[in-house]
């Protein structure tokens, strides 16, 4: 009663009520849901020699909490197991894994890149292991997560590795060697941004996304070329062997920024939540700096 008559007689004092009760209610789930999670991971890192980790997906949410994982693995045995079939709160359309973070089809391809981690002791999708430490778990900390995704696990572990650092490992690819490498999501795009200009580079233009993101492509790139990952691990060997790499928000960026190649992000306007870090790393919003920026990389990457 007391809030409706401040609503109707006083509407700044019923404000500055409204601001202070929502700062209450967040305190108290974050006093009683989040707090002692946090000392926990601090404390089970501290205690334990070898650490059992989580993750549900998306896939570059996964990679980019292999920084902390990798930081954490210079003192500890590290395993990682992939929860599949965790269902989205949050529709996402053309989502390759449907209604789910990530399906058992989507985990498989992933599985050999994890394989191909040395950081990594063991890891596997998860079967009702022991866990130390639930990655997942930076999506119940009342904040805003448009700050940096690698961000998201330090701040669950209390870790702080150097972003400026490869947390991703690869080799070269056998064949596919030297290319301009793409990758455009139809998620998270810049609406201000085309690639069209790429039509005036005669290197070969290969795009590594699904086949649709292909043919969407290949509408503003003519002489684009496809290839058909046989697995994510492979997915890596691709970009790692590029002369750059070119996508949006997508699980191919998170590659291409833990390799820590030469690579361009279409940032994107709606969700800012990747930023490249580290050398040869850069981000456009603007088609000019685009542009710009491509210039600057083809030049620098001349053999």
């Amino acid at each position: 009663m007391k809030n409706l008559f401040w609503k109707l007689f006083d509407k700044k004092k019923y404000q500055n009520l409204k601001h202070i009760n929502k700062k209450k209610k967040i305190l108290d789930f974050y006093d009683t849901k989040i707090k002692d999670v946090i000392i926990r991971n601090m404390e089970v890192i501290k205690k334990k020699k070898e650490l059992n980790f989580v993750h549900s997906g998306h896939l570059g949410d996964l990679i980019y909490s292999f920084s902390v994982v990798k930081e954490i693995a210079n003192t500890h045995k590290c395993n990682f197991y992939v929860r599949t079939n965790k269902k989205m709160s949050t529709p996402y359309p053309n989502h390759p894994s449907g209604n789910v973070f990530l399906d058992e089809r989507i985990v498989n391809l992933l599985l050999p890149l994890l394989n191909n981690q040395s950081f990594i002791n063991k890891c596997g999708i998860y079967q009702n292991e022991e866990i130390d430490i639930d990655l997942d778990f930076f999506r119940e900390v009342p904040i805003d997560i448009r700050f940096h995704s690698t961000r998201w696990y330090m701040h669950l572990t209390g870790v702080q590795p150097d972003m400026n650092l490869p947390y991703l490992e690869s080799n070269d690819h056998k064949s596919i060697k030297d290319y301009i490498v793409v990758m455009r999501s139809p998620r998270y795009r810049n609406i201000f941004i085309n690639y069209n200009f790429l039509n005036n580079i005669k290197d070969k233009i290969i795009c590594i996304g699904l086949k649709q993101e292909y043919e969407d492509l290949k509408k503003s790139i003519n002489h684009l070329e496809f290839h058909d990952c046989t697995d994510f691990f492979e997915l890596t060997q691709i970009i790692k062997s590029s002369r750059l790499f070119i996508g949006n928000e997508c699980f191919a960026y998170s590659i291409a920024e833990g390799l820590k190649v030469p690579r361009l992000l279409e940032a994107c306007p709606d969700f800012p939540v990747v930023f490249p870090t580290g050398n040869k790393g850069y981000d456009f919003y603007h088609q000019v700096h685009f542009e710009k920026l491509f210039k600057k990389l083809y030049e620098e990457t001349k053999e």
